[in-house]
């Protein structure tokens, strides 16, 4: 089977987090939404429709047209109703809920000019009215989802512990049936592994350092370390290649950030290359209890979320300073640096380097200057395309 995974007119929902990534590129349990799919439907390929801001710097894959090609509505999660409904559709069927397209299965030459075009014609298609299936609609979802979807990719991994890992005898790993530890990773002495309410997953060569608390379902990934005494909380994922300490909560790190301090995090999502100053804190529940209202990004509108649980979403490259606080519901651009004393606003502009009580615009050639040196300590190349795709959003960025 081949794949296409496609953006709705509501990706915008996603940002920040998706001004510099395709909807499938999110992260939520152990995997990206795409890497679901492709092991959900056992896929041997897998394309996308990229925006244009986009199309340099993620790989939009190809079609071939010999065979016919499922497209996937990249806000929908692969659960085993809608899989076996996406099975079951054939060439030039569409599934629908109301003016939401799902899924549809197209025929070869049509998928591979589609994809070329930058735009699918679902209106050609033959339309199978459906009921709705697991989706994320607004960026609060992707946390509150998260220790289903760890669940979830566990089972679709069909993850096992590995022979070849290093557990200290003075670790404790409570309910270890449920505790999926991977090729080369380390668990130090003094750590408390409790997966009697959910699993935990351990990802290749990844550190969790001694005295460090965990406690399911929670996931670990490839290559990243928990730093010395972290407590980390169920329904959290640490991407890969990540550095994290302190109490973290509910909360998700797409890749390549650190968090490597005391302070407190819930209930948030943190992009790409990011980096937490010591004792920064996320405020995640209001003193009076009462529900908390977040800004919409496009049209600068304050929403009722209807949630009493809602910390900070941080844009990838994003930066705080030691003891930086942060209010419920403060959503952070991309290539932002906070070092207020205060709360800073709970909207901050991309390219925003904000002190107290004054935002001014980061130049852009010194936010270069930061991703090459951070980017360059994982080996990662700051490439032209990077460059653009960062110049653009440079450009459309609004004043708070």
């Amino acid at each position: 089977m081949q794949i296409c995974l496609f953006e709705d007119a509501e990706f915008d929902i996603f940002h920040p987090l998706t001004l510099t990534r395709p909807t499938d590129d999110l992260r939520i349990g152990i995997l990206t939404i795409s890497d679901k799919w492709v092991k959900a439907l056992e896929a041997t390929t897998c394309s996308r429709i990229l925006r244009p801001p986009l199309q340099h710097v993620f790989d939009a894959g190809d079609i071939d047209p010999g065979q016919s090609c499922t497209w996937i509505n990249s806000r929908y999660l692969p659960t085993d109703n809608l899989i076996e409904r996406i099975n079951d559709l054939g060439e030039g069927q569409c599934l629908q809920f109301g003016d939401t397209v799902i899924a549809a299965n197209v025929g070869g030459p049509d998928s591979k000019q589609w994809l070329e075009n930058g735009s699918p014609e679902f209106n050609k298609l033959f339309v199978l009215e459906s009921t709705n299936f697991l989706s994320i609609s607004n960026l609060w979802d992707l946390f509150q989802l998260n220790g289903r979807e760890i669940v979830r990719d566990i089972a679709l991994l069909d993850a096992e512990s590995s022979n070849d890992i290093t557990v200290s005898e003075q670790a404790v790993l409570e309910n270890p049936s449920e505790i999926y530890i991977q090729e080369g990773a380390t668990i130090e002495a003094g750590c408390v592994l409790n997966a009697a309410k959910g699993p935990i997953y351990i990802g290749k060569n990844a550190t969790v350092m001694s005295g460090s608390l965990i406690r399911g379902p929670v996931a670990i990934c490839e290559d990243s370390k928990v730093n010395m005494g972290a407590k980390i909380y169920a329904d959290t994922t640490i991407g890969p290649v990540c550095k994290v300490g302190g109490e973290v909560n509910n909360s998700i790190f797409h890749s390549y950030s650190n968090k490597g301090h005391d302070g407190f995090m819930g209930n948030s999502l943190i992009g790409q290359w990011c980096n937490i100053g010591a004792d920064t804190n996320t405020s995640n529940l209001k003193n009076n209890y009462s529900t908390i209202r977040v800004t919409n990004w496009t049209d600068r509108q304050e929403i009722e979320t209807g949630q009493q649980f809602i910390g900070s979403i941080m844009g990838d490259h994003s930066k705080t300073a030691i003891n930086t606080q942060l209010n419920t519901g403060t959503v952070c651009g991309v290539s932002c640096n906070i070092f207020s004393n205060d709360f800073p606003p709970k909207l901050i502009p991309s390219f925003s380097w904000v002190g107290s009580n004054v935002i001014q615009t980061y130049k852009l050639d010194k936010a270069f200057d930061a991703m090459e040196a951070i980017m360059a300590r994982r080996d990662v190349e700051l490439t032209e395309e990077y460059k653009q795709l960062m110049t653009f959003i440079f450009q459309e960025r609004q004043p708070g």
